[in-house]
Formats: C-alpha cells, structure tokens, sequence
C-alpha cells in the first residue's frame, strides 16, 4: 500500500517531524514527500503535517486537505504555544474539518514547538510598555519552554502513534 507524507513546516519544526515518519516507515512504498502537492494524491495513505496558524492548521495544508477524497489519513502538527493535549485536539478537530467526509483518519499527532526569536521579542517589546496584557510573563514562559521541542520524547511518541 503506497503512502506519501505532505507537510508546511514554516520553522522546521513539522520538517523534523515528517523526516522522522520518513525513517520510520517502509522506504519502498513512499510515493511522495515534500510539500502539499497534486503528486501526492496518488497514494492510498496520507500523513499530512503542517504547522498551527490561529489554531488550526496553515492554509497550504487546508487546501490540500480538501482536496483529498477515499484516502486514509494521519495528521500531525506542531503548534508553538500549548503542550496540553486538550489545546492539541481542538487544533486537530479544527483541521479535521478540512477534510471531505470520504476520507478516513487513522491517527493523530500534535506537539510542541519552537518558535522564532521575534516572537519573544516582541512579547519583551509589550511588556515594556506601561498597559500591556497581563498574561505577557505565560507567554514569555511557553516560549522558554517551547525552545527545545520537538525533543527525542516528541520524537518517540510520534512514532509509537504510527506503529
């Protein structure tokens, strides 16, 4: 059963992810990797990567996902600000939604990830001024926090869920 794994990685973050299902699963029946693309509609399985925008997952990664009709699918995602598994499944229900009711998902992966420096930056930036939202020192936390995922534990896990 041929698969290709599809995936918008804007930090690298979901990059890391699908090279490590890459690794992980049989070499000779990937038919694709790489970026949303038309080529891989060909396969029977997708896993489908992508990084959260607004709580969901980017645009390039919708789009495609509408595209899909009678393929199974695995989606995974990385997300800069959570790391609960609640957070993590609203972001996917809200991707799910993208898909046509044709498709069948097999499996789901959400974790952490790190994010640029401007974001902290600009965190910093508005919390130097004297009426900034008061819950600037959570952020500047998650994002300490975020820096060193995906980690080998992230690594692990996503490869138990595709087992």
């Amino acid at each position: 059963m041929s698969y290709a794994i599809v995936f918008s990685s804007r930090t690298g973050n979901t990059a890391l992810l699908a090279q490590t299902l890459r690794e992980q699963l049989p070499q000779a029946d990937c038919c694709y990797f790489g970026a949303p693309d038309t080529a891989a509609l060909a396969a029977d399985t997708l896993y489908v990567g992508f990084w959260t925008d607004k709580g969901k997952a980017d645009a390039d990664t919708l789009d495609f996902l509408k595209q899909l009709r009678g393929k199974r699918v695995f989606l995974f995602g990385t997300a800069g600000f959570g790391g609960s598994a609640p957070y993590f499944e609203k972001i996917l229900a809200a991707t799910r939604k993208a898909l046509d009711g044709s498709n069948t998902v097999i499996g789901s992966f959400m974790c952490q990830g790190k994010m640029p420096v401007s974001v902290r930056q600009r965190y910093e930036a508005m919390k130097a001024k004297p009426l900034h939202i008061p819950n600037l020192d959570t952020l500047i936390e998650n994002f300490d926090k975020a820096l060193s995922h995906p980690d080998a534990a992230d690594l692990e896990q996503l490869k138990q869920a595709v087992k």
